[in-house]
């Protein structure tokens, strides 16, 4: 007799049952005697069951070599149109004989049209999908295969992969989207959409800006594509034409346009906004857009030409930012005002009612960053773009930032240097000029930061100097605190040690140190708290997140607590035994307040970290009566349907007359009821899967039972989602705390950085003079920071010495590579480290703060700007001399000479003239125009001339500037007449005939000038001529020529550096006063 036929449920080979949305599929083969399943929920494997037997009309045609449909070929293309179609309102037509899609096709075509300019990742089981272009872009960016699927192209990758693959594609500029299933397989089995596809939806919006805040990507990926230390700014432009009527200086400064600016760094909570007036070159704008470095730009529309063609340049190819437009037609006449306070309004409304408390908290305290006072105080372009950012950020679910959780600051600040472009470019400060790395500059030279919020902090301290001599002086302070612990941790680990000052002394403690150096080391090692902590704001991040951040916040507030640092309730006085700086007491006091430290205790005590460290999402968070309790009622019903599950095992033992039948589990299928193959079993039990020798049931009241338990536990995932969302909710009353506290970390970690710094180069404390002496810059053995690197114990180091009351102005002359430029880039190096706060290379610096340091370097055009070389120099010139101030520090690097020699001396003459006259700033002046040194005369002890020394070894007594050359590199007075370009041209493998000749047309030029000077002089001396003898006349024309001839060889002999010429010329005097002297006699 053969056995009873068992309901069978096969993984690979069971039929699909019949959609009415789907074609047929063909009649099935009859399913295997063995087979094994794994089903979504036991009451779809049981409707799967009953269908197997369904009819199936005939197959598709089938192509010959892959056997698969073969597509029409007009669908793609009528696909890819209906991607294009500007209007989200038109519904898609429902599927014809004409255009048949299938249901997760309608799904994707929907939502492209709602989203025409995001790359869809649409997840289907365990891929994520790409359909039509986005297939072709993720292809050609991800590198993956992308191939026609019945009515386009399509490609995929795994879904464990979404956070490398996200960044891939953001980082090669691309709006990202991610789709994901609104349903799961428990719930939709028991909804009215069983027989149809998964409900899907936009999960989440990706770009440059916002991807380090977003969901499922997870922060603090420092190093990888780019991302983690360095800023991700978006930045907004606004802008509007000037009426300079009214402005009272339009015509005379240039501006032409008024520009507003935000920008907002969504993964720290920055936000950066000022309005200013900008010329035609758009140099302001260019000097914020450096400083910030956005990942971002959003332009507001309608934006001047001018500027949008200045932006999109800037964010070329090379860039890589990323470029999106918003208009501005609906916040006109004072619109932008009224939308920012709608939309302030409606997020507090909406967070009051989420959390009461918060409500009673913000009421209290007042913890709102963005109030309608500091909007309405705020000028009308900033606000427009505040308006636009607002909006961008509501898509991906961020605006929340602006209201609550930010930190304003303007551009424009009286305790801040703001450098120009020109500065941060042509010193390099923080990028250099070959690859626009970080590597080479003055940042990267100075950064020995242990965390990436100190080292953004530092780059932000590095482009934007103080210019407040208190607040110079209090970093100063801290730095040398720092250092001296270092020293004395290193000298003795077990006693305090005397350190002199001045006449003081105060004790330093290696306790400090210890402390600093342990909480440092140990932050190194965990996540980027600063936006780990900005995450759980926006209520993204994770519990595996969550919990080492509030880990590292709690054990930097613990260990500074060791220092005892008291603090009287309203932070006016604070005193401790091991730290001295009052900086550094009132940065170690936020980051050990009891506030910062019990709220830490307090979230993390409501965490389970065994169940976030097992990926148990599930039990992270710890119920009680009072705290969760919808969380606590879902775990109940879990588990008592668990019980009820496990208990009934009891009664198929009595059935089946097996006293030690257990349930089993096999590949994540669970009480199942394992008997022999020869053992009868009712009918109505379902086959799940077998062996050789055994079969796996599942009895029906285990398949509703199961069933059961899916759906608890799919309401206990619910439950738990908005548990964790309330439990993120509830941090952001904590928020500020927490952001002051990460804030002073990192200007701890900035502190110690400068220090190490000092300690490891043996750089020297700057001094400086009081705000009401005259402007001041003595430095002595100057080194270059960076070039010192390089070079280690061969630099040359040089003194300089600019006093507003003395020489004010150096005029800098000498040969081509001789170190001009070195030298007085050092200058502006030294300067800015020193309003840094850091300690600088020399031996001694005492100095003035300045309100700015100008540069002008460098020959290079702006094609793309319609700017020639010269117009960039000219217009460069212009800046500082509008800009600049008696407080000033200002560096020209042959000015003029992108024109005609006559033309370029008289430009830079007369520059040089109004800077002295008019500005009175402290100038560093290099030419190769030796003419613009007559200037001392008429600014007599203001204006020194200097060259760079040099030896020359001269090889016939002939030459000129083919003479070997070895620089000495050391500034010394005087004057300097030759350049020694041929030996740079020899340097750059000129060929040798080109050199002769060069030098051949060198010698034939300067002769005929010497001998048109000497001309021009004896007619002078004609023209005074009006008495003598006729007879005498002849003898006195030739004393009159000689003498000439005379002068001009001592005048030639005095201003030659080379001492071979210069004898050569002293001799020839030496003949023509012989001779003049012979005939006298």
């Amino acid at each position: 007799m053969g056995k009873q036929k068992q309901q069978t449920i096969s993984r690979f080979f069971a039929p699909k049952p019949k959609s009415p949305t789907q074609e047929p599929n063909p009649v099935p083969e009859p399913p295997p005697k063995i087979s094994a399943t794994v089903s979504f929920s036991p009451s779809k494997r049981k409707l799967l069951s009953e269908q197997l037997s369904a009819a199936s009309p005939k197959k598709s045609k089938l192509s010959p070599h892959t056997q698969n449909p073969v597509p029409d070929p007009n669908l793609h293309q009528r696909f890819l149109q209906r991607f294009l179609e500007p209007s989200p309102e038109e519904s898609v037509p429902e599927t014809s004989s004409s255009r048949k899609y299938t249901p997760l096709e309608q799904q994707v075509v929907e939502l492209k049209s709602k989203y025409p300019d995001v790359v869809l990742m649409v997840e289907v089981g365990y891929r994520y999908r790409f359909f039509g272009e986005d297939a072709e872009i993720a292809a050609r960016v991800l590198g993956i295969y992308a191939h026609m699927d019945h009515s386009f192209m399509t490609a995929s990758v795994p879904t464990f992969r979404l956070n490398f693959h996200v960044r891939r594609l953001v980082n090669a500029g691309y709006k990202i989207g991610v789709v994901k299933q609104t349903e799961t397989a428990a719930i939709k089995s028991h909804g009215a959409n069983r027989t149809g596809p998964f409900f899907r939806g936009l999960s989440a919006l990706y770009t440059k800006a916002t991807l380090e805040a977003a969901e499922d990507i997870s922060g603090g990926c420092a190093g990888e594509e780019g991302f983690g230390a360095q800023s991700n700014f978006l930045v907004c432009v606004v802008d509007e034409r000037v009426n300079t009527e009214t402005l009272g200086c339009g015509i005379e400064m240039s501006f032409d346009v008024r520009v507003g600016v935000v920008g907002v760094e969504i993964s720290t909570g920055e936000v950066v906004y000022g309005e200013f007036n900008d010329n035609f070159m758009r140099s302001g704008l260019e000097a914020v857009i450096l400083s910030l470095s956005p990942a971002e730009l959003l332009l507001g529309q309608p934006l001047s030409q001018k500027t949008e063609k200045f932006l999109l340049a800037h964010a070329g190819p090379t860039s890589n930012i990323r470029v999106e437009r918003a208009s501005l037609d609906r916040f006109g006449n004072g619109n932008a005002v009224d939308e920012v306070i709608s939309l302030c309004e409606k997020i507090s409304a909406s967070n009051l009612e989420d959390d009461k408390e918060i409500k009673v908290e913000a009421a209290e305290e007042g913890m709102s960053c963005l109030t309608v006072h500091t909007i309405m105080n705020m000028p009308h372009l900033t606000v427009q773009a505040l308006a636009l950012i607002f909006c961008h950020l509501k898509q991906f679910g961020f605006e929340r930032i602006l209201y609550q959780g930010a930190s304003f600051r303007s551009l424009s600040s009286s305790t801040e240097m703001t450098l120009s472009a020109n500065t941060l470019q042509q010193l390099e400060v923080v990028r250099n000029n070959s690859d626009g790395s970080e590597s080479g500059s003055l940042f990267h030279n100075m950064n020995h930061t242990l965390t990436v919020y100190g080292s953004r902090l530092l780059r932000h301290w590095v482009a934007h100097p103080l210019c407040n001599r208190n607040l110079i002086s209090a970093r100063l302070d801290a730095v040398s605190e720092i250092a001296a612990c270092m020293g004395s941790h290193s000298s003795s680990q077990n006693s305090d040690e005397l350190v002199e000052d001045g006449s003081e002394k105060t004790i330093v403690s290696p306790e400090f140190y210890l402390v600093l150096s342990s909480v440092l080391t140990a932050l190194s090692r965990s996540s980027d708290i600063q936006r780990g902590i900005t995450r759980i704001f926006h209520r993204t991040a994770k519990a595996i997140e969550f919990i080492p951040v509030m880990e590292a916040i709690l054990l930097a507030g613990k260990q500074f607590q060791r220092l005892g640092i008291k603090q009287d309730c309203e932070m006016r006085s604070m005193q401790s035994a091991t730290v001295q700086s009052s900086l550094l007491k009132k940065l170690i006091s936020v980051v050990s307040s009891p506030a910062v430290v019990d709220n830490a205790v307090k979230l993390l005590s409501a965490l389970n970290k065994e169940g976030a460290v097992r990926g148990d999402l599930l039990d992270i968070l710890i119920t009680s009566s009072d705290q969760f309790p919808e969380l606590a009622e879902a775990r109940q019903a879990v588990l008592v349907i668990k019980e009820k599950l496990d208990s009934s095992i009891s009664s198929f033992r009595k059935k089946l007359a097996i006293r030690n039948l257990e349930f089993l589990q096999v590949s994540g299928i669970t009480h199942l009821i394992e008997l022999p193959v020869d053992v009868k079993v009712p009918m109505n039990w379902v086959k799940v899967n077998s062996t050789k020798k055994t079969i796996r049931y599942h009895p029906p009241e285990i398949v509703a039972g199961l069933d059961e338990l899916a759906l608890a536990t799919e309401h206990l995932a619910i439950v738990n989602r908005a548990s964790w969302d309330s439990f993120l909710e509830s941090f952001s009353r904590y928020y500020t705390d927490f952001q002051a506290a990460v804030q002073a970390l990192a200007a701890l970690d900035c502190l110690h950085s400068l220090a190490t710094l000092s300690r490891n180069k043996k750089y020297v404390c700057p001094v400086f003079v009081d705000d009401c002496e005259p402007v001041e810059i003595n430095i002595q053995s100057g080194r270059h920071p960076v070039l010192e690197t390089l070079l280690q114990d061969n630099f040359v180091p040089n003194d300089t010495s600019l006093h507003a009351k003395g020489e004010y102005c150096q005029i800098i002359t000498g040969p081509n590579m001789g170190g001009k430029s070195c030298y007085i880039r050092q200058v502006a190096l030294i300067s800015i480290m020193a309003q840094v706060g850091s300690f600088v290379p020399a031996s001694s610096v005492k100095m003035h703060v300045l309100d700015g340091v100008f540069t002008r370097m460098g020959a290079s055009d702006s094609i793309q700007h319609g700017r020639s070389t010269f117009l960039e120099e000219l217009s460069e010139a212009s800046h500082i001399i509008k800009t600049c101030s008696s407080r000033s520090l200002v560096i020209l690097d042959e000015l003029g000479r992108g024109t005609s020699t006559h033309d370029g001396v008289a430009i830079a003459y007369a520059t040089l003239q109004h800077l002295l006259s008019e500005k009175r700033c402290l100038v560093l002046f290099v030419t190769h125009y030796p003419e613009i040194a007559e200037i001392s005369n008429g600014f007599p002890g203001a204006v020194g001339t200097y060259h760079v020394s040099y030896l020359t070894s001269q090889k016939n007594k002939s030459g000129f500037d083919h003479d070997d050359v070895t620089y000495l590199y050391k500034l010394v007075r005087g004057l300097c007449s030759r350049s020694f370009g041929f030996k740079v041209a020899q340097l750059a493998q000129i060929p040798p005939s080109c050199i002769r000749r060069a030098i051949s047309m060198g010698a034939k030029l300067e002769a005929e000038v010497g001998a048109r000077e000497r001309n021009t002089r004896m007619g002078e001396a004609e023209g005074h001529e009006e008495h003598g003898a006729p007879g005498d006349w002849t003898g006195a024309e030739e004393s009159i020529s000689a003498l000439g001839d005379l002068f001009a060889d001592l005048k030639f002999a005095l201003s030659e550096e080379d001492p071979w010429k210069a004898f050569e010329f002293l001799n020839h005097a030496w003949k023509i006063a012989a001779k003049i002297k012979l005939k006298a006699t």
